[in-house]
């Protein structure tokens, strides 16, 4: 009964965040901002063309948008989408981004419109969020796959 007890009072501990931390929530745009920018990156929040909220940061001279989805009145969003997009003199073509979606697990690709190639990554930052850690883990993530994508696609050498 005593082990039990403390099982118990171990895991809400394991779970209970520090005074003071905030989650990062797509509810709370700012709370991205302020997540980016104490792990080093650069982030501006605006407003996409439809009206819901949008950060423009970058990583290793790569420029790159975090889209909000599933909003409510362009507010209570539960998702992001890391988004970046490249306008190539030539297109990498459909077999290379096939090749890519193929052989990677996260970071999916496909060619706009215009044949350029797009790469995004979806995180879900609802039902309370994520810790600044792990969200910049996320982020860090995204910056790996980001870079080997401009390899793939003959954007970086």
């Amino acid at each position: 009964m005593r082990f039990t007890r403390f099982a118990v009072a171990a895991a809400i501990a394991a779970f209970a965040m520090p005074a003071g931390a905030q989650m990062v929530k797509a509810q709370d745009p700012d709370s991205l901002v302020k997540a980016l920018q104490g792990g080093g990156y650069a982030a501006k929040l605006e407003v996409d063309k439809v009206g819901d909220p949008m950060i423009t940061s970058g990583v290793a001279g790569t420029t790159f948008q975090i889209f909000f989805y599933n909003c409510t009145e362009h507010k209570a969003c539960a998702t992001v989408t890391f988004h970046s997009g490249y306008d190539l003199k030539a297109s990498p073509g459909l077999e290379l981004i096939n090749e890519w979606n193929r052989g990677k697990r996260f970071g999916r690709a496909y060619l706009d419109k215009e044949d350029d190639p797009i790469l995004e990554m979806d995180v879900d930052l609802d039902d309370g969020g994520v810790s600044p850690l792990l969200f910049i883990d996320n982020m860090e993530f995204w910056a790996s796959i980001l870079a080997d994508f401009e390899k793939q696609i003959g954007y970086r050498k």
